[in-house]
């Protein structure tokens, strides 16, 4: 007999793998207020939350409000940080996005005004507005696709700090153990097609052609692979032709 695979173990009310959420600092997100008004605030610390994988600072606004949000490349202590309708379009400060000019880059999106931030909030990461209208802002997400925002969400202005977090090499099988530690993920993870045939449908040393891709009804035993996926493999663009 084989062993479930890991779609199963977690489809079984298993708590091996749960979220350490009481390490978690903060959602980061923007202050809800009703009234219109405009708040300039300096930043006064830049921690780290292991929830996210984007530094957090620590706004101390004019008016004694202390708000935590997702920072900037270029964001230090000291940074002064501009949130209204009037504020000047500048790294770090926070407009509607009706107010910010076609081809700015921007992130931490608000999917509904006033909901705090949803959309483009992991480190390095930016979205570009490419129109406005009364109605609607088409933003241009990282994954490339268009999307609809209504021109009251807030969004800041740059992108998203941290960036440069991969290109540093984990150097030590200790370091990375820690790393996964942290965010209570399974560590090391054995690939599916290194296994025995009994113990995952990617198994076994012969390769009969079962085809990455699942459908999204299939059971848990089956769900592996590319999940309903409407295409595989690397897209290609079209061969320009001097």
């Amino acid at each position: 007999m084989g062993k479930r695979i890991r779609s199963q173990r977690r489809g079984r009310g298993t708590n091996l793998y749960r979220a350490p959420s009481h390490r978690y600092k903060t959602e980061a997100k923007y202050i809800r207020s009703d009234k219109d008004e405009e708040e300039k605030g300096r930043v006064i610390d830049i921690i780290n939350d292991p929830s996210k994988n984007a530094p957090i600072g620590i706004i101390e606004f004019d008016n004694g409000n202390r708000n935590t949000m997702i920072i900037s490349e270029g964001t230090t202590t000291k940074t002064i940080i501009q949130n209204g309708n009037n504020a000047p379009i500048k790294t770090s400060n926070i407009l509607p996005l009706s107010n910010i000019p076609e081809g700015t880059a921007i992130f931490n999106i608000e999917a509904a005004p006033g909901d705090g931030g949803k959309f483009i909030r992991s480190s390095g990461m930016f979205g570009l507005i490419v129109s406005r209208d009364i109605k609607k802002v088409v933003v241009k997400m990282p994954s490339k696709k268009l999307k609809e925002f209504h021109p009251l969400c807030k969004a800041t202005i740059g992108i998203v700090a941290g960036g440069e977090r991969k290109t540093k090499p984990f150097g030590f099988v200790s370091a990375k153990y820690y790393a996964m530690k942290a965010r209570n993920k399974k560590y090391p993870k054995t690939s599916g097609v290194a296994m025995n045939s009994v113990d995952h449908p990617f198994g076994g040393s012969s390769h009969p052609g079962i085809p990455k891709t699942t459908r999204k009804t299939a059971p848990p035993g089956a769900k592996v692979g590319s999940i309903g996926a409407r295409r595989t493999g690397k897209k290609r663009g079209k061969t320009k032709i001097n």
